[in-house]
């Protein structure tokens, strides 16, 4: 009789673990995977003012075939009147 009241709570333990699971992923705070609304985005470092900054405010320009990002445009303007061959 003791184990089939054991095996009765750990079924419902079970039934109960699994309806908690499934809620919390539905509302999106289980602890899952970060989606790419939730990852902030890479940090870069500016090559003229060596500050680190997120690369999607940034900058992008091409210099000698190599992509750099800046913190400003003003960054850029300065790196170019500085770096030009």
């Amino acid at each position: 009789m003791r184990l089939i009241i054991l095996i009765l709570l750990v079924y419902l333990g079970y039934r109960a673990l699994k309806l908690w699971v499934r809620q919390s992923l539905t509302r999106g705070d289980a602890g899952a995977q970060p989606t790419s609304r939730e990852i902030d985005d890479i940090m870069t470092k500016c090559p003229a003012c060596e500050i680190y900054f997120p690369r999607r405010d940034g900058v992008q320009h091409t210099v000698g075939g190599r992509d750099l990002n800046f913190c400003s445009s003003e960054c850029r303007d300065h790196y170019l009147d500085h770096h030009e061959n």
